[in-house]
């Protein structure tokens, strides 16, 4: 009679499990350039926590907020080429790779929640179109609350921005300021509070939120609120990585992300409002802004968007037709 050795054979099974877990398990970096407590980032890491769960820890997502991994600008091309499966990017810091990228950025075309999810419902399948050409695939985009015009000193009009050192971070900040006759300063979103506090910038078109990370009341006094746009963060993965993945991995990743996006805005429509109470309750001026001043704006609004459609293609025009209609 041949007598088995089970627990050699349970020893190897576990063996075999254990290194079959181990192939199959993957560990994905996912870096941004925004604060640990900012919306987008609390957004984020409810996502990666979402994505082990469904997945069983066989995909699991570790956020690197604040820029430590990657600063912003570096992120699109860290997941294009290879360094990082995925990452989180600010849409209109990529207009110089295509117009359609910097739409949502285009001050007063859409100013509103309303506006910016109809913007995105003909913007994104052509966002989807220039992503897939770059090995990229879109998983999920969330709008900043409306931006706000921040400065120094009182603005009753554009023309009191003249001089003013102004912070730029894409093509579209930078016209701008110079539209306003200020000078531009590119500044990234992890730098900000240390241009501010330096003086480096005394201006800015940013959220409530972004002037919470920023701690702005210590350097700047008045917030004015003009709902300019409401610019978009993505997450993007590669579509190599994504490719890689098993069918139940990707429709668990893809899950997660659709969830993160209406999770996202939900959160920043709430944000919008809490994070003006914020600044106010440290000093800040929190205002209405002057019909000079919103008038002025829009002005400087149709300029860009009179420019922007010049380069955009037909693509670009056509997404501005079905937002109009």
């Amino acid at each position: 009679m041949r007598y088995t050795n089970i627990p050699s054979l349970l020893a190897a099974a576990l063996v075999a499990a254990t290194f079959s877990s181990a192939v199959v398990a993957q560990n994905w970096d996912l870096p941004t350039g925004y604060a640990p407590t900012n919306f987008h980032t609390v957004n984020i890491n409810k996502f990666a926590t979402a994505v082990g769960q469904a997945t069983d820890g066989k995909l699991k997502i570790n956020v690197h907020p604040g820029a430590s991994l990657y600063k912003m600008p570096e992120i699109k091309r860290a997941v294009q080429s290879g360094q990082v499966p995925i990452g989180e990017v600010l849409m209109v810091t990529l207009s110089n790779e295509n117009p359609l990228f910097a739409i949502d950025g285009m001050p007063f075309f859409a100013s509103s929640y309303e506006q910016a999810e109809k913007l995105w419902k003909v913007q994104k399948p052509e966002i989807e179109k220039i992503l897939a050409k770059q090995g990229l695939k879109l998983l999920f985009a969330v709008p900043w609350p409306p931006q706000g015009l921040m400065a120094d000193k009182e603005v009753n009009s554009v023309s009191d921005l003249a001089g003013l050192s102004f912070r730029a971070y894409d093509r579209q900040t930078s016209r701008l300021a110079e539209l306003f006759k200020a000078r531009p300063v590119t500044i990234q979103a992890a730098e900000v509070a240390q241009a501010l506090s330096t003086g480096k910038i005394n201006s800015l078109i940013a959220s409530a939120q972004s002037a919470v990370d920023y701690k702005a009341w210590e350097s700047i006094k008045y917030f004015y609120d003009i709902q300019a746009w409401l610019p978009k963060n993505m997450v993007v993965v590669s579509l190599a990585e994504f490719n890689s993945l098993s069918p139940t991995l990707q429709q668990a990743l893809v899950k997660a992300g659709q969830d993160a996006e209406a999770a996202g805005w939900i959160a920043s429509k709430e944000i919008a409002a809490q994070t003006k109470k914020t600044l106010e309750k440290n000093g800040m001026n929190v205002l209405t802004p002057s019909k000079e001043l919103v008038d002025g704006l829009n002005q400087l609004g149709t300029i860009m968007l009179e420019e922007w459609l010049v380069n955009a293609g037909p693509e670009g025009k056509a997404v501005v037709q079905a937002f109009r209609q």
